[in-house]
Formats: structure tokens, sequence, C-alpha cells
């Protein structure tokens, strides 16, 4: 009976150190998960299905028991003063209801009626249209992230947060407040040729103090990423067209991001 349980007690082991082996562990293997974001997300498609999103490689790597993109081309986190309950609107370009309050609206819609898992982990990727586009979002930076009181903000309609803060505040806390076993981590925007780094860094900085106030992780793309706009200016590498990730800049991306996925999740574990 002894050597029987040394026998069996060496499998678990040697299961173990192959599975740690693989990069896997049962943190992500058994996770559902939930991609938001704008188009360097919605790129790898709705299954994440394609190599040149992050997602793809996200899903390849870590092997989620289940794994959908909600993300749309043009999105922003910053709703307009115009900006109203649009969760079906897919016009692939800048508009104010393209942003990322109508993609948790979806998703809660999706999981209420069960047509997707309740998700363990959710990650929103998004930011690079409210660099880039800042003219089109006008009060994008009427407040910080200290300014919005996180009890109140899901009262709020979106056309009345219109200001960087206050999108990424409503949305995070519907998402907390909507799916409250789900661990929830921020992306901020990877550097572009289409802006100025000061632009996205910008962006990139609030985006960290809303997390930091909501309590939820933050990776720096604009800072991790490695990403050099005048590089790939001259000779695309990690992109396609200064801003839109390639297979291998999506590879890269998803490098990244996974660490804090398997932390996190490990950590709710």
């Amino acid at each position: 009976m002894c050597r029987k349980l040394a026998v069996y007690i060496l499998m678990a082991i040697a299961c173990c150190f192959a599975v740690f082996a693989n990069g896997e562990t049962k943190a992500t293997g058994d996770a559902n998960m939930i991609l938001l974001g704008d188009s360097n997300t919605w790129i790898g498609g709705d299954l994440c299905d394609n190599p040149k999103g992050w997602n793809y490689w996200l899903r390849e790597t870590l092997q989620p028991a289940f794994c959908r993109s909600y993300a749309r081309s043009g999105a922003t986190w910053t709703n307009t003063a115009r900006t109203r309950r649009n969760p079906d609107e897919n016009i692939a370009v800048i508009g104010p209801d393209n942003v990322v309050y109508n993609q948790v609206v979806r998703l809660k819609s999706d999981a209420d009626s069960c047509r997707v898992p309740v998700p363990d982990l959710i990650v929103v990727m998004c930011g690079t249209n409210d660099a880039w586009f800042s003219r089109r979002r006008p009060g994008i930076w009427a407040d910080d992230a200290s300014q919005v009181n996180l009890s109140t903000i899901t009262s709020a309609l979106p056309s009345g947060a219109t200001s960087l803060a206050r999108s990424v505040m409503l949305s995070c806390r519907m998402l907390q407040e909507g799916f409250p076993g789900t661990s929830l981590i921020l992306v901020t925007p990877m550097p572009t040729t289409a802006t100025s780094p000061a632009n996205i860094a910008r962006v990139a900085d609030l985006i960290a103090r809303c997390g930091k106030r909501l309590g939820v992780p933050v990776v720096r793309l604009d800072l991790e990423s490695g990403i050099d706009p005048a590089e790939e200016k001259v000779k695309p590498r990690f992109t396609t067209d200064g801003t839109h990730t390639s297979a291998e800049g999506a590879r890269r991306v998803a490098e990244i991001i996974s660490k804090t996925v398997i932390e996190t999740l490990s950590e709710k574990k």
C-alpha cells in the first residue's frame, strides 16, 4: 500500500512539473475569458482565431476553457454627449456609440441570457483612438480619476460620462457590479505612428490612475511593448501600418499581457 501511495505521489509531482514546463496552469486552463477593446483586439476575431490579434496568441498560450472578444474597431473608452445605449452597432469607425460602454452592455446581455458563460476574467485593451481622435471627444480631459465618485458613477447615463476618467470608471464599475466574482485587467494603448508618444502617454497615465482607484491591475503597453513608432514608420515589423499589430507584434503583446493574466487568476485561486 505504501509503495502504491509513493508511486501515486511521484506521478502527481511529475504531472505538476509537466504543467509548469508547458507554461500552463490550472488557473488559466479552466478559466472563461472575455476581451473588450478597439481594433487591435478586434482584428483577432470574435472567436480569437486570427493571429494578427493578440487575443489569438493569448488563447493559444493559455488555452482557457472559453475565450470571446467583444471588441470593436474604432472604439474609444470616452463617451460623448450623444452616446446612448446601442450594443448592436458595429460601424468600425469613430462614432458616439462605438465605445467600451456598449461592449459592456452587450456582454452583460449575453451573459444574462446564457449565450456566453460568466467570465472569470475580463481584459480591456483600449485607448489608442482616445489619443488619436481626442478632438472627437471634447470632454476627454475634464476630470481626473480622483474626481470620480465610484459609489454613484453607475447611475450616470453614458452621455453624462464624457471624460476619459468617468468613462473608464463607469464601464469598469458596471463590470465589477455585474460580475462580482470576475477579475478585471486594463491594458493601455501601445505606441503608434498615428499620434505622438505624448498623447499615448497622457491616455495611458490616466487609465493607470483609474486602475489604481478601482483596485485592478493595469498592463502598460505604452511602456512595456518595446514597439518603436520611428522604426515602424521606416520598416513595419510589429505592426502592419504603424498602429495595428502584425502576427509578430500580436504575439509580443500577448506575452506581456499573459503574465498579468496568470498572476491575477493564480491569486484568485
